[in-house]
């Protein structure tokens, strides 16, 4: 029996865990990576050192391949769409996969598909950015619009290419990269949820629970499975919207729906992403089956695993890097405290602010869960010392 050859487009850490999730399965991956210090590429054994923005680099590294999938997204949707034509299945595919590359194109599809979304426009310079904010005022209302939120259509993740704007005059940073520019408005939201789900190609879909996502600085920092005190209703309205997004937008394998919750109780979309994401890490530990396993299920068309919880709560917390780098030496601290906990370190040089690694616990009272998992994330970094 010939088992297939999975390529990943991309070294970072979710290439590590997805192909982590394969070996079980017996799954072989070649890796495309830009340095062989890359997360991925310390792990895999199949690897090719190359730049993914050239077409021939990635043709050739296709050959051999079963199918090609992404731990980012910003591989050319035309060198996508060449590979496709090579007879290359790539999931998810270039028509897809556009709407997690380029905002302007998202929020296009999502307006036309009637999914709910901030207010919104491309915008084509600061004056325009104060029109904008500007719409937005109700009638006879005083005050000038801002803040409003600007966003480069294409590259930006974990806060980059995202700017909180209170003027036209804070408004010229965004222009400056020379790509059309988002502007939308700045939400009254109570908090962030994100609603994971998976899809195969010939369309069967399953979903996590809904989960609570705390950012600080434009980083995701702590999710919790699922949202704290979210109500069934809302939970399924979540969880049915991202299913409906996957099969309108033809998405193949993980799709994160990163989503405000507003104080009227409603739910708009914020990103997109078509890749495991750092809202599904909890699933490492605390599902049935991982969004990484199945994300590798769903590319192969493979029947999808069960995305129940094992436990009532799950927390993830991202390691962040600090100025403490040896952070092999809290594992005795961490492990001796909390025989539960789960570490997952990415092979990272500790910088600070770079997210090295992240922590999961479970259990059933959700407090003493959130303790645990702050404790080691904030030990690892050598915030706390005791």
């Amino acid at each position: 029996m010939t088992f297939p050859v999975v390529g990943m487009v991309g070294g970072g850490q979710l290439a590590r865990m997805t192909h982590e999730a394969g070996i079980p399965l017996g799954i072989k991956f070649k890796l495309l990576s830009d340095t062989p210090q890359d997360s991925a590429a310390q792990v895999v054994g199949d690897v090719v050192i190359g730049d993914y923005r050239d077409l021939d680099t990635l043709r050739a590294f296709a050959r051999g391949c079963d199918v090609i999938t992404f731990d980012h997204e910003h591989v050319p949707t035309e060198h996508l769409r060449a590979l496709e034509a090579d007879g290359i299945p790539v999931r998810p595919g270039p028509d897809a996969l556009v709407h997690a590359q380029d905002k302007g194109v998202m929020r296009a599809k999502l307006d036309e598909i009637g999914v709910p979304c901030p207010r919104h426009r491309i915008v084509s310079d600061p004056a325009d950015v104060a029109a904008f904010a500007a719409e937005g005022l109700p009638e006879g209302a005083e005050g000038d619009g801002f803040p409003v939120v600007l966003k480069t259509v294409r590259g930006g993740y974990d806060g980059k290419g995202v700017w909180v704007v209170r003027s036209a005059a804070d408004a010229e940073d965004p222009f400056r990269a020379g790509v059309p520019v988002l502007a939308e408005e700045k939400v009254d939201f109570v908090r962030e949820l994100a609603a994971n789900v998976v899809r195969s190609p010939h369309g069967q879909a399953v979903a996590y629970p809904v989960v609570e996502s705390q950012q600080v600085d434009g980083v995701c920092d702590t999710v919790i499975a699922p949202a704290p005190g979210i109500s069934d209703e809302l939970a399924l309205r979540a969880e049915e919207l991202a299913l409906r997004i996957a099969k309108e937008l033809g998405v193949v394998g993980h799709l994160a729906v990163e989503l405000f919750e507003t104080r009227d109780g409603r739910i708009l979309v914020n990103e997109l992403a078509m890749r495991p994401h750092n809202s599904g890490h909890w699933t490492q530990d605390g599902a049935i089956t991982s969004q990484f396993a199945n994300h590798v299920r769903a590319v192969l068309d493979l029947p999808l695993g069960d995305p129940r919880p094992r436990a009532k709560w799950t927390v993830m917390v991202n390691v962040l890097g600090g100025d403490y780098p040896d952070m092999y030496s809290a594992y005795l601290h961490c492990m001796a405290r909390d025989p539960q906990l789960k570490i997952h370190m990415y092979g990272k040089d500790v910088k600070p602010g770079r997210k090295v690694g992240h922590v999961n616990t479970y259990g059933a009272d959700l407090d003493d869960v959130l303790d645990r998992a702050r404790h080691a994330a904030a030990y690892l970094r050598g915030t706390i010392t005791e």
